[in-house]
């Protein structure tokens, strides 16, 4: 009787919510379980001319069980909704633990925050990025009745409770394309940051604008082209064209020190956008960009989904590990270089980008479930494992970031071991050769000092596959293969093209170096 009279009693709180997981988790199994039967139904019917009902697309992972059941004819995003105000929450939340690690690695605020923003922001976790960077500048966004955002307005200072911090945002072609709201809201808040009659050590946006307005007019630019260079925070690709260059310059051994890639860097990406001047090219934008990445403190890139990581596609390296590499260029020094991962939205988490490498190169390159796991997909596993060795190799050679004993550790796991080593030359023997090209480059380029032990095996795998390739095993301890380095410097077309980068980059580095000068005869900027 007191078990039946405890069972009556209002259920606690805690029972309440297992209850509810319990019951959410239910329907997620039947959901998945009713997926397969639509996806055939649903292909079948669009293959026959028929309807195919509509859904709503994003990531389970963050909640979204809405797009459940698949195989419906799936939309993105409304893109005047973001940020939501869920996702605002967690940007506010990256923002505050971003600002608190670079005070402890500072010891003051940072001036100016790089950040990598694409589109998987907005399409996988409603804006948490944007909002991150239009908190950082001290504004939030406004949402009408319907949810959608109508504009940003300015958080007073004394809410803020610190300085307001400038932002350099380098967005993806997708971004541009597919959410140009996002360039608006940066760009509407930055015009109201910039006017705002604040002192300027709380007010970081203000200064940098006013400090790069009166250098561009000593450049001889115009004062309305000044005014909006000057204030331009959102750079990309120009309209039609994609990602920043770094990848193929690396890939295609098309460099010789971070300078030539920082110059590619700034190439591909000297496009401002503002409302107003939307990817339009100008003759001084190089130098307009360069200035606001000599202020650049932290680069950050938001990782919200183990579906992918930094070492999936070259992208990653090309636009993070770039704008690092330009950085340590202009400005002498590394900046702190972040990941901010949400895969928990409550927990959020600040790792710096070495970690954040080493975390998936243990977890996946280096593991031997995965490893296994690649072995049953024949060619393809193959030419997975080469691919993530390869843009592991072009983070290390735009940041340097990944330890020798790393690459010892790969060498001695893919070339050392014969069982893995034998795979890999009858299931795909071009990926093979790919990986011991790319290691003998890093040797070559000094950016690997391998063990004795590490060494030898590369030398012996890279004739072994050079013989299998050639069909006929090279004589003595010869090396068939080579590794030819052409940069904007050897081709005249390409040294064109690069002038205005090159010419950006001396002229930043020649005022970075008078400035210091200043400083120590106690001047100003």
């Amino acid at each position: 009787m007191t078990e039946l009279v405890q069972l009556q009693k209002p259920l606690g709180e805690e029972t309440r919510q297992a209850l509810n997981a319990f019951r959410k988790a239910l329907l997620i199994a039947r959901l998945y379980r009713e997926s397969g039967r639509h996806e055939i139904e649903g292909l079948l019917s669009g293959l026959s001319g028929g309807f195919v009902p509509p859904g709503p697309s994003g990531a389970i992972t963050r909640g979204k069980i809405n797009v459940l059941p698949t195989g419906r004819n799936f939309y993105a995003v409304d893109p005047e909704a973001l940020p939501t105000r869920a996702a605002w929450r967690i940007g506010v939340e990256t923002a505050k633990k971003l600002l608190e690690e670079a005070r402890r690695r500072l010891g003051r605020y940072p001036e100016t925050m790089g950040e990598v923003l694409w589109s998987i922001d907005g399409y996988k976790a409603d804006g948490e990025q944007l909002a991150r960077v239009l908190y950082l500048l001290g504004v939030r966004p406004v949402w009408d009745a319907s949810g959608r955002v109508k504009g940003v307005e300015v958080i007073p200072l004394k809410e803020l409770g610190r300085p307001r911090v400038d932002v350099f945002v380098r967005i993806s072609g997708i971004v541009r394309d597919t959410l140009p709201n996002y360039v608006s809201l940066i760009d509407e808040a930055v015009e109201k940051v910039v006017n705002l009659d604040e002192p300027l050590e709380l007010n970081y946006p203000r200064k940098h604008y006013l400090e790069f307005l009166e250098r561009l007019r000593r450049e001889g630019v115009g004062e309305e082209d000044a005014r909006e260079l000057a204030r331009a925070r959102v750079w990309a690709a120009p309209p039609g064209a994609y990602g920043t260059g770094v990848n193929y310059a690396i890939f295609a051994s098309a460099w010789r020190d971070e300078r030539d890639l920082a110059k590619v860097w700034v190439q591909w990406s000297s496009h401002p956008y503002t409302r107003r001047t939307w990817g339009k090219s100008h003759p001084a934008a190089a130098k307009a960009l360069v200035l606001q990445v000599s202020r650049i403190d932290v680069v950050a890139r938001n990782h919200i989904s183990d579906e992918h990581d930094p070492l999936n596609c070259c992208s990653y390296f090309s636009h993070q590990g770039g704008l690092h590499a330009l950085v340590k260029v202009v400005r002498g020094r590394e900046p702190l270089n972040m990941v901010v991962d949400t895969r928990e939205p409550l927990r959020p988490k600040i790792r710096e980008v070495k970690d954040e490498l080493l975390r998936v190169t243990y977890g996946k390159l280096l593991n031997p479930r995965w490893i296994e796991g690649m072995k049953r997909h024949g060619y393809r596993g193959a030419y997975e494992i080469m691919k993530k060795i390869q843009n592991l190799y072009g983070w290390h050679a735009t940041t340097h970031a990944v330890p020798d004993r790393v690459w010892d550790q790969i060498t001695y796991t893919y070339l050392g071991d014969k069982t893995n080593r034998e795979w890999m030359k009858k299931a795909n023997p071009y990926a093979l050769e790919e990986i011991t090209r790319r290691l003998a480059e890093a040797v070559e380029r000094k950016l690997w000092r391998p063990s004795p032990e590490a060494l030898r095996i590369l030398r012996e795998a890279r004739a072994e596959v050079e013989a299998l390739l050639e069909g006929e095993a090279p004589s003595g301890e010869a090396q068939g293969g080579e590794i030819w380095v052409y940069t904007s410097e050897d081709v005249k077309e390409w040294a064109e093209s690069a002038k205005p980068a090159e010419e950006a980059l001396q002229w930043a580095r020649s005022l970075l170096s008078s400035r210091r000068s200043t400083r120590r005869g106690g001047g100003g900027f």
